[in-house]
Protein backbone atom coordinates (compact mmCIF):
# COMPACT_ATOMS: atom_id res chain seq x y z
CA UNK A 1 0.00 0.00 0.00
CA UNK A 2 1.89 3.11 -0.96
CA UNK A 3 1.54 6.38 0.82
CA UNK A 4 -0.52 8.48 -2.13
CA UNK A 5 -3.29 5.50 -1.97
CA UNK A 6 -4.44 5.86 1.49
CA UNK A 7 -7.12 8.75 2.58
CA UNK A 8 -6.69 10.34 5.20
CA UNK A 9 -10.04 9.94 8.16
CA UNK A 10 -9.90 13.10 10.86
CA UNK A 11 -10.66 12.34 14.09
CA UNK A 12 -10.10 14.20 17.52
CA UNK A 13 -10.03 13.02 21.14
CA UNK A 14 -12.07 15.98 23.03
CA UNK A 15 -10.72 16.16 27.06
CA UNK A 16 -13.41 18.83 28.73
CA UNK A 17 -11.63 19.69 31.53
CA UNK A 18 -12.97 20.44 35.24
CA UNK A 19 -14.33 24.00 35.09
CA UNK A 20 -11.51 26.63 35.80
CA UNK A 21 -8.89 23.81 35.27
CA UNK A 22 -7.25 24.38 32.13
CA UNK A 23 -4.46 22.20 31.25
CA UNK A 24 -1.26 23.86 32.39
CA UNK A 25 0.68 22.73 28.73
CA UNK A 26 -0.87 22.21 25.65
CA UNK A 27 1.65 19.65 23.83
CA UNK A 28 2.85 16.05 24.87
CA UNK A 29 6.97 15.06 24.80
CA UNK A 30 7.70 12.60 21.65
CA UNK A 31 7.72 9.28 24.50
CA UNK A 32 4.04 10.53 26.09
CA UNK A 33 2.53 11.03 22.31
CA UNK A 34 4.08 7.27 21.47
CA UNK A 35 2.37 6.57 24.84
CA UNK A 36 -1.23 8.16 23.99
CA UNK A 37 -1.39 6.78 20.62
CA UNK A 38 -1.00 2.90 21.98
CA UNK A 39 -3.70 3.51 24.67
CA UNK A 40 -5.96 5.40 21.61
CA UNK A 41 -4.87 2.49 19.18
CA UNK A 42 -6.51 0.32 21.72
CA UNK A 43 -9.59 2.12 22.48
CA UNK A 44 -10.33 2.72 18.96
CA UNK A 45 -9.78 -1.05 18.14
CA UNK A 46 -12.76 -1.86 20.35
CA UNK A 47 -14.90 0.19 18.46
CA UNK A 48 -13.99 -0.43 15.34
CA UNK A 49 -11.83 -3.22 15.00
CA UNK A 50 -11.21 -2.40 10.88
CA UNK A 51 -8.80 0.77 12.16
CA UNK A 52 -6.18 -2.34 12.50
CA UNK A 53 -5.88 -2.29 8.53
CA UNK A 54 -5.55 1.68 8.95
CA UNK A 55 -2.71 4.04 9.57
CA UNK A 56 -2.69 6.33 13.39
CA UNK A 57 -1.54 8.70 13.07
CA UNK A 58 -1.69 11.02 16.33
CA UNK A 59 -0.80 14.59 17.17
CA UNK A 60 0.51 15.29 21.39
CA UNK A 61 -1.10 18.80 21.10
CA UNK A 62 -4.50 20.06 22.74
CA UNK A 63 -5.76 22.80 20.50
CA UNK A 64 -9.24 24.65 20.65
CA UNK A 65 -11.68 24.09 18.03
CA UNK A 66 -11.51 27.47 16.31
CA UNK A 67 -7.15 26.04 15.75
CA UNK A 68 -9.18 23.12 13.90
CA UNK A 69 -11.39 24.75 12.14
CA UNK A 70 -9.84 26.65 9.68
CA UNK A 71 -9.79 26.76 5.87
CA UNK A 72 -7.55 24.16 4.23
CA UNK A 73 -7.92 22.59 8.09
CA UNK A 74 -4.25 22.70 8.61
CA UNK A 75 -3.89 21.05 11.55
CA UNK A 76 -4.79 17.80 10.13
CA UNK A 77 -3.60 18.42 6.42
CA UNK A 78 0.12 18.85 8.55
CA UNK A 79 0.15 15.88 10.25
CA UNK A 80 -1.08 13.76 7.53
CA UNK A 81 2.07 15.52 5.52
CA UNK A 82 4.08 14.30 8.40
CA UNK A 83 2.55 10.70 8.92
CA UNK A 84 3.17 9.62 5.26
CA UNK A 85 6.71 10.13 5.44
CA UNK A 86 7.22 7.67 8.21
CA UNK A 87 8.08 4.07 6.63
CA UNK A 88 5.08 1.64 7.06
CA UNK A 89 5.78 -0.84 9.28
CA UNK A 90 7.59 1.26 12.37
CA UNK A 91 5.58 1.48 15.69
CA UNK A 92 2.98 -1.60 14.76
CA UNK A 93 1.43 1.04 11.98
CA UNK A 94 0.55 3.98 15.14
CA UNK A 95 2.63 6.74 14.23
CA UNK A 96 3.14 9.84 17.06
CA UNK A 97 4.12 13.46 16.91
CA UNK A 98 5.22 14.87 20.22
CA UNK A 99 7.26 17.78 21.10
CA UNK A 100 11.54 18.10 21.59
CA UNK A 101 13.36 21.09 23.12
CA UNK A 102 9.71 22.84 23.79
CA UNK A 103 8.65 22.86 19.58
CA UNK A 104 6.36 20.43 17.99
CA UNK A 105 8.10 19.24 14.45
CA UNK A 106 5.73 21.80 12.45
CA UNK A 107 4.80 25.12 12.90
CA UNK A 108 0.79 24.27 12.43
CA UNK A 109 0.89 21.67 15.28
CA UNK A 110 1.86 24.46 17.79
CA UNK A 111 -1.37 25.44 19.87
CA UNK A 112 -1.25 29.25 20.42
CA UNK A 113 -1.30 30.26 23.88
CA UNK A 114 -4.31 32.82 22.90
CA UNK A 115 -6.93 29.96 23.45
CA UNK A 116 -5.95 28.00 25.68
CA UNK A 117 -8.31 28.56 28.37
CA UNK A 118 -11.00 27.11 26.44
CA UNK A 119 -13.54 24.65 27.25
CA UNK A 120 -12.62 22.06 25.28
CA UNK A 121 -8.97 20.98 24.28
CA UNK A 122 -9.01 18.75 21.02
CA UNK A 123 -6.36 16.51 20.13
CA UNK A 124 -6.29 15.54 16.67
CA UNK A 125 -5.71 12.55 14.90
CA UNK A 126 -6.18 10.88 11.86
CA UNK A 127 -6.67 7.41 10.40
CA UNK A 128 -4.95 6.63 6.84
CA UNK A 129 -6.40 3.56 5.55
CA UNK A 130 -6.90 2.41 1.72
CA UNK A 131 -9.39 3.64 -0.49
CA UNK A 132 -10.98 0.30 -0.49
CA UNK A 133 -11.09 0.62 3.18
CA UNK A 134 -11.73 4.26 3.76
CA UNK A 135 -15.72 4.27 2.77
CA UNK A 136 -16.70 1.35 5.06
CA UNK A 137 -13.98 2.64 7.80
CA UNK A 138 -15.74 6.30 7.34
CA UNK A 139 -19.37 4.97 7.68
CA UNK A 140 -18.47 3.07 10.99
CA UNK A 141 -16.31 5.95 12.40
CA UNK A 142 -19.36 8.30 12.60
CA UNK A 143 -22.20 5.33 13.87
CA UNK A 144 -19.54 4.52 16.60
CA UNK A 145 -17.92 7.56 17.46
CA UNK A 146 -21.15 9.48 18.19
CA UNK A 147 -23.08 6.46 20.73
CA UNK A 148 -19.53 5.07 21.76
CA UNK A 149 -17.05 7.20 21.67
CA UNK A 150 -16.32 8.13 25.30
CA UNK A 151 -12.58 7.05 25.54
CA UNK A 152 -11.13 4.35 28.20
CA UNK A 153 -10.85 4.83 32.25
CA UNK A 154 -7.02 3.59 30.99
CA UNK A 155 -7.15 6.34 28.45
CA UNK A 156 -8.91 8.66 30.73
CA UNK A 157 -6.75 8.13 33.61
CA UNK A 158 -2.93 8.28 31.81
CA UNK A 159 -4.37 11.64 30.67
CA UNK A 160 -5.40 13.51 34.13
CA UNK A 161 -2.27 11.69 35.20
CA UNK A 162 0.14 13.37 32.40
CA UNK A 163 -1.03 16.38 32.34
CA UNK A 164 -2.09 16.90 36.21
CA UNK A 165 -5.63 18.32 35.73
CA UNK A 166 -8.90 16.56 36.56
CA UNK A 167 -11.34 15.91 33.28
CA UNK A 168 -15.02 15.56 33.23
CA UNK A 169 -15.48 13.90 29.97
CA UNK A 170 -13.09 12.23 27.16
CA UNK A 171 -14.76 11.20 24.21
CA UNK A 172 -13.36 10.71 20.26
CA UNK A 173 -15.19 12.52 17.76
CA UNK A 174 -14.99 12.65 13.70
CA UNK A 175 -14.51 16.05 12.47
CA UNK A 176 -18.21 15.49 11.18
CA UNK A 177 -19.09 15.32 14.82
CA UNK A 178 -16.94 18.23 15.64
CA UNK A 179 -18.40 20.63 13.00
CA UNK A 180 -22.02 19.41 14.30
CA UNK A 181 -21.10 20.88 17.68
CA UNK A 182 -19.74 24.04 16.82
CA UNK A 183 -22.39 24.58 14.62
CA UNK A 184 -24.88 24.26 17.55
CA UNK A 185 -22.80 26.22 19.64
CA UNK A 186 -22.53 29.22 16.83
CA UNK A 187 -26.17 29.15 16.30
CA UNK A 188 -27.00 28.92 20.81
CA UNK A 189 -25.46 32.25 20.63
CA UNK A 190 -27.22 33.67 17.35
CA UNK A 191 -24.21 33.21 14.93
CA UNK A 192 -25.83 31.23 13.03
CA UNK A 193 -25.05 33.59 9.60
CA UNK A 194 -21.33 33.20 10.94
CA UNK A 195 -21.62 29.70 10.94
CA UNK A 196 -23.07 29.29 7.44
CA UNK A 197 -19.78 31.07 5.67
CA UNK A 198 -17.46 29.11 7.92
CA UNK A 199 -18.70 25.94 6.79
CA UNK A 200 -19.10 27.49 3.22
CA UNK A 201 -14.94 28.74 3.33
CA UNK A 202 -14.16 24.93 5.48
CA UNK A 203 -15.96 22.30 3.15
CA UNK A 204 -16.56 24.01 -0.27
CA UNK A 205 -14.10 26.84 -0.91
CA UNK A 206 -14.71 27.00 -4.27
CA UNK A 207 -18.49 28.33 -3.41
CA UNK A 208 -19.95 31.61 -2.84
CA UNK A 209 -22.43 31.57 0.02
CA UNK A 210 -24.69 34.79 1.04
CA UNK A 211 -26.70 35.11 4.13
CA UNK A 212 -27.93 38.17 7.02
CA UNK A 213 -26.62 38.31 10.09
CA UNK A 214 -29.25 38.49 12.98
CA UNK A 215 -29.68 42.58 12.65
CA UNK A 216 -29.98 42.18 9.13
CA UNK A 217 -26.23 42.81 7.73
CA UNK A 218 -25.73 41.31 4.55
CA UNK A 219 -22.84 38.83 4.54
CA UNK A 220 -21.21 37.23 2.05
CA UNK A 221 -18.18 34.35 1.40
CA UNK A 222 -16.45 34.39 -1.54
CA UNK A 223 -12.62 33.24 -3.05
CA UNK A 224 -11.93 32.87 0.18
CA UNK A 225 -12.74 35.91 2.09
CA UNK A 226 -16.27 36.91 3.93
CA UNK A 227 -17.17 40.47 2.59
CA UNK A 228 -19.65 42.43 4.85
CA UNK A 229 -22.51 45.15 3.84
CA UNK A 230 -20.59 48.54 4.53
CA UNK A 231 -22.73 49.54 7.96
CA UNK A 232 -23.12 53.00 6.74
CA UNK A 233 -25.11 51.37 3.58
CA UNK A 234 -26.75 48.71 6.50
CA UNK A 235 -27.45 52.58 8.11
CA UNK A 236 -28.67 54.22 5.30
CA UNK A 237 -31.67 51.59 4.51
CA UNK A 238 -33.17 51.63 8.17
CA UNK A 239 -35.94 54.39 9.53
CA UNK A 240 -36.22 55.56 12.33
CA UNK A 241 -35.37 58.65 14.43
CA UNK A 242 -32.04 59.89 14.47
CA UNK A 243 -31.56 58.12 18.00
CA UNK A 244 -32.90 55.29 17.08
CA UNK A 245 -31.15 54.92 13.73
CA UNK A 246 -27.93 55.68 16.03
CA UNK A 247 -28.69 52.80 18.34
CA UNK A 248 -29.09 50.27 15.36
CA UNK A 249 -25.83 51.13 13.89
CA UNK A 250 -23.80 50.90 17.18
CA UNK A 251 -25.50 47.37 17.16
CA UNK A 252 -24.79 46.14 14.58
CA UNK A 253 -21.16 47.37 14.45
CA UNK A 254 -21.20 45.46 17.86
CA UNK A 255 -22.37 42.00 16.21
CA UNK A 256 -19.81 43.11 13.35
CA UNK A 257 -17.71 42.85 16.01
CA UNK A 258 -17.80 39.54 17.02
CA UNK A 259 -17.98 38.19 13.94
CA UNK A 260 -14.49 39.54 13.24
CA UNK A 261 -13.13 37.86 16.35
CA UNK A 262 -14.12 34.81 15.61
CA UNK A 263 -13.65 35.26 11.54
CA UNK A 264 -9.69 35.67 13.36
CA UNK A 265 -9.26 33.17 15.17
CA UNK A 266 -10.71 30.71 12.42
CA UNK A 267 -7.88 32.44 10.18
CA UNK A 268 -11.06 33.85 7.68
CA UNK A 269 -9.99 37.08 6.62
CA UNK A 270 -13.05 40.10 7.02
CA UNK A 271 -13.70 42.84 4.39
CA UNK A 272 -16.24 44.95 2.84
CA UNK A 273 -18.30 44.84 0.35
CA UNK A 274 -17.57 47.45 -2.96
CA UNK A 275 -20.47 49.56 -3.49
CA UNK A 276 -20.12 51.47 -7.36
CA UNK A 277 -18.11 54.53 -7.06
CA UNK A 278 -16.60 53.54 -3.49
CA UNK A 279 -13.22 51.77 -2.57
CA UNK A 280 -12.84 49.15 0.36
CA UNK A 281 -9.72 47.77 2.24
CA UNK A 282 -9.24 45.51 5.53
CA UNK A 283 -5.86 45.96 7.75
CA UNK A 284 -4.98 45.12 10.89
CA UNK A 285 -8.41 44.18 12.68
CA UNK A 286 -10.13 47.19 10.51
CA UNK A 287 -11.77 48.11 7.91
CA UNK A 288 -12.84 51.21 5.14
CA UNK A 289 -14.39 52.50 3.04
CA UNK A 290 -13.60 55.65 0.94
CA UNK A 291 -16.46 57.80 -0.39
CA UNK A 292 -15.09 60.79 -2.16
CA UNK A 293 -11.85 62.06 -2.78
CA UNK A 294 -10.80 65.46 -0.86
CA UNK A 295 -11.51 69.00 -3.18
CA UNK A 296 -8.54 71.18 -3.34
CA UNK A 297 -9.02 74.36 -1.88
CA UNK A 298 -10.69 73.56 1.01
CA UNK A 299 -10.14 73.45 4.66
CA UNK A 300 -7.95 69.88 5.31
CA UNK A 301 -10.50 66.95 6.19
CA UNK A 302 -10.60 66.11 9.87
CA UNK A 303 -11.10 62.99 11.46
CA UNK A 304 -13.98 62.51 13.83
CA UNK A 305 -14.86 59.57 16.33
CA UNK A 306 -18.65 58.61 16.74
CA UNK A 307 -19.10 56.73 19.64
CA UNK A 308 -21.83 54.34 21.45
CA UNK A 309 -21.98 53.83 25.35
CA UNK A 310 -20.20 50.22 26.39
CA UNK A 311 -18.60 50.05 22.86
CA UNK A 312 -16.75 53.21 22.68
CA UNK A 313 -15.32 54.47 19.14
CA UNK A 314 -17.52 52.09 16.73
CA UNK A 315 -16.30 54.59 13.80
CA UNK A 316 -14.01 57.09 12.19
CA UNK A 317 -15.49 59.59 9.80
CA UNK A 318 -12.70 61.77 7.83
CA UNK A 319 -14.87 64.66 6.59
CA UNK A 320 -13.43 68.10 4.61
CA UNK A 321 -15.77 71.00 5.31
CA UNK A 322 -17.42 73.38 2.69
CA UNK A 323 -19.28 76.23 4.21
CA UNK A 324 -22.25 75.09 6.23
CA UNK A 325 -21.70 71.59 5.42
CA UNK A 326 -19.41 68.83 6.17
CA UNK A 327 -18.44 66.26 3.05
CA UNK A 328 -17.62 62.40 4.40
CA UNK A 329 -14.78 61.44 2.88
CA UNK A 330 -14.52 57.74 4.49
CA UNK A 331 -15.40 55.74 7.38
CA UNK A 332 -13.53 53.36 9.11
CA UNK A 333 -14.26 51.22 11.63
CA UNK A 334 -11.91 49.36 14.06
CA UNK A 335 -13.30 46.24 14.97
CA UNK A 336 -10.45 44.99 17.11
CA UNK A 337 -8.47 45.88 19.77
CA UNK A 338 -5.39 47.73 19.10
CA UNK A 339 -6.95 48.42 15.84
CA UNK A 340 -7.96 52.21 16.22
CA UNK A 341 -3.71 53.02 16.30
CA UNK A 342 -3.36 51.88 12.90
CA UNK A 343 -6.01 53.10 11.20
CA UNK A 344 -5.65 56.73 12.69
CA UNK A 345 -1.92 56.62 11.27
CA UNK A 346 -2.92 55.42 7.79
CA UNK A 347 -5.95 57.79 7.30
CA UNK A 348 -3.52 60.98 8.81
CA UNK A 349 -1.12 59.61 5.92
CA UNK A 350 -3.70 59.28 3.74
CA UNK A 351 -4.82 62.87 3.59
CA UNK A 352 -2.29 64.63 5.14
CA UNK A 353 -3.17 65.78 7.96
CA UNK A 354 -1.70 65.29 11.72
CA UNK A 355 -3.65 62.33 13.57
CA UNK A 356 -6.10 64.10 16.13
CA UNK A 357 -8.97 62.88 16.58
CA UNK A 358 -12.14 65.07 17.28
CA UNK A 359 -14.19 62.76 19.54
CA UNK A 360 -17.81 63.08 19.16
CA UNK A 361 -19.41 61.65 22.28
CA UNK A 362 -21.89 60.11 20.53
CA UNK A 363 -23.40 58.94 17.04
CA UNK A 364 -23.53 61.52 14.68
CA UNK A 365 -25.95 61.58 11.14
CA UNK A 366 -26.28 63.91 8.78
CA UNK A 367 -30.05 65.38 7.53
CA UNK A 368 -30.28 62.78 5.76
CA UNK A 369 -30.03 60.15 8.56
CA UNK A 370 -26.60 58.77 6.98
CA UNK A 371 -22.95 58.88 9.18
CA UNK A 372 -21.57 61.93 9.19
CA UNK A 373 -19.71 65.05 10.98
CA UNK A 374 -20.45 68.61 12.07
CA UNK A 375 -20.82 71.22 9.86
CA UNK A 376 -18.54 73.63 12.48
CA UNK A 377 -15.24 73.73 13.51
CA UNK A 378 -14.81 71.16 16.78
CA UNK A 379 -12.39 73.46 19.30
Amino acid sequence: MEAHTLLALPIVLALEPVAGEPPPRTTLSRDEAAELAELVAADLHALVPQVDAARLALAGALFDQVELLRPGFPVWATLDELARRVPRGQLDNVVAFGSHEGHMPAQPLEPSSVFAGGPMRLLPMSLLASESLADELSGELEIQLVGRGEASALTADWLMRTLGIRLEHVRYLSRNDLLALTCVQYEHVNLASLWTLLESALLSPERSETTLSARGLSLRYEQGTVLAQSPSRWLAAQTGDAAERAHALAGVLFELRQHAALLAAHRLPLSLQADAGEAVEAGAGYVLETLAAAVPGREPPALFAHEAAGLGIIAITVAQRDGGNALALAHGYPLQPGALAPLLALLADRYGIAAELHALGRVVLDDDGRLGAPASTLH
